[in-house]
C-alpha cells in the first residue's frame, strides 16, 4: 500500500474542478484539493512564461498512477501539463488507511 501526492495545476478552477469529479467518482482518489490561485513563473519553448494557474493536489495510491495520469492528460488544455508524484513516506496512520480504503477495489 504506497500512498503518493500528486500534483497537477490547471489554468482554471472549472477545469480542476472537473478533474477532481472524475476522480472522485472513478474512486480513483481519496481526496483532491484545489488549492487558491497562484502565479507560475516558467521557461517554455524559449520564452519566459507568467500565467495564473490552480494548483492540484490528488491523494491516491501508486498503482492509479497511471489512470489518474491518462484522465488529466485527456482533460487538460496544456500541450505539456505538470503531472508528477511524490511518494509518501510518513504520515498519521489512520489518514494513510483512510485513503487506501477509498481507492481499494473500487477503480
Amino acid at each position: 500500500m504506497e500512498v503518493i501526492l500528486i500534483i497537477t495545476n490547471f489554468p482554471d478552477k472549472t477545469s480542476a474542478l472537473t478533474l477532481a469529479q472524475k476522480l472522485i467518482e472513478r474512486r480513483a482518489a481519496a481526496c483532491i484539493n484545489i488549492l487558491a490561485e497562484s502565479t507560475s513563473i516558467y521557461r517554455w519553448q524559449g520564452e519566459t512564461e507568467v500565467s495564473n494557474e490552480i494548483p492540484v493536489l490528488i491523494k491516491t495510491l501508486a498503482k492509479h498512477y497511471r489512470v489518474i495520469e491518462e484522465i488529466i492528460k485527456a482533460i487538460h488544455p496544456y500541450e505539456l501539463p505538470e503531472i508528477i508524484a511524490v511518494p509518501v513516506k510518513l504520515g498519521l496512520p489512520a489518514y494513510i488507511q483512510w485513503v487506501a480504503d477509498e481507492v481499494t477495489n473500487h477503480s
